[in-house]
């Protein structure tokens, strides 16, 4: 029998997924939810996938990267790389290698693709058309913000970097954001930007993070100017879909 994959990543989006997938398939096949610790998340991550657990009526697996102790910073330094066309290395080191020795070639795996997402969701089939995936929040029409309503609805807290008006609760000073979030971590977390940013210093200028609008060159975090600073403060609130989702794990 086919076994289902969630891959939990302490995010709202990746939370209702694994729900939705826990609803449908829960009575019938093996359903397993994964998370990659990563040592540079916000330690509230940890209380939401102990509260989200609850709400799964299902155990956790926390699988741990012990090369590099789950550390982005301690990838990019041995690496001597940050992020490229591959993607970031902390991605490919600390969550895509944990999971690939766990998955099964006849696995179905569960993402947290929100609708707004479906582009994305399409390529990454197409890049990896070995694997079985499925993206319930597609499906069900189902945005960040319904997804961020759900979990508010179900009585679970956000994790704090929801309430700092991030849009994510991935690392802080994640590789993947952009100038206006880069400013909102330097005030949030100025001693993980500080760190971040002599890592880039110490690898060179291919490793800088952004490029300047006007000449194209490359320059570092350390040299980064004022401008927009990227905080989300409207309260999410569900859309139609919501209620019609939610039927489908209601007891």
């Amino acid at each position: 029998m086919t076994r289902i994959v969630c891959q939990f990543s302490c995010g709202a989006a990746s939370a209702v997924a694994t729900k939705l997938a826990l609803a449908s398939y829960g009575a019938t096949h093996e359903v397993i939810i994964v998370n990659a610790f990563i040592a540079r998340e916000d330690d509230d991550n940890r209380r939401f996938a102990a509260d989200c657990e609850r709400w799964f009526g299902r155990e956790i697996i926390i699988l741990r990267d012990e090369k590099y102790g789950a550390d982005p910073i301690r990838v990019f330094r041995r690496k001597q790389y940050i992020k490229g066309f591959a993607g970031a290395a902390c991605s490919h080191e600390l969550k895509r290698k944990l999971l690939s020795k766990i998955r099964r070639d006849d696995d179905t795996l569960v993402f947290g693709f929100t609708a707004e997402e479906a582009d994305r969701f399409d390529d990454f089939v197409e890049r990896n058309s070995e694997m079985r995936v499925i993206a319930p929040l597609i499906e069900q029409g189902l945005s960040k913000d319904d997804c961020k309503a759900m979990i508010l609805r179900a009585g679970i807290r956000l994790p704090r970097m929801y309430e700092l008006g991030y849009d994510n609760a991935n690392c802080k000073c994640c590789v993947k954001g952009g100038m206006a979030y880069f400013r909102a971590c330097r005030e949030d977390f100025p001693e993980d930007f500080r760190e971040l940013a002599e890592v880039e210093k110490e690898i060179g200028p291919d490793a800088y993070l952004f490029r300047d609008r006007k000449s194209g060159n490359r320059f570092p975090l350390s040299e980064l100017g004022s401008g927009p600073v990227h905080r989300n403060e409207a309260l999410p609130s569900c859309s139609f879909f919501c209620e019609l989702a939610e039927s489908e794990y209601a007891a």
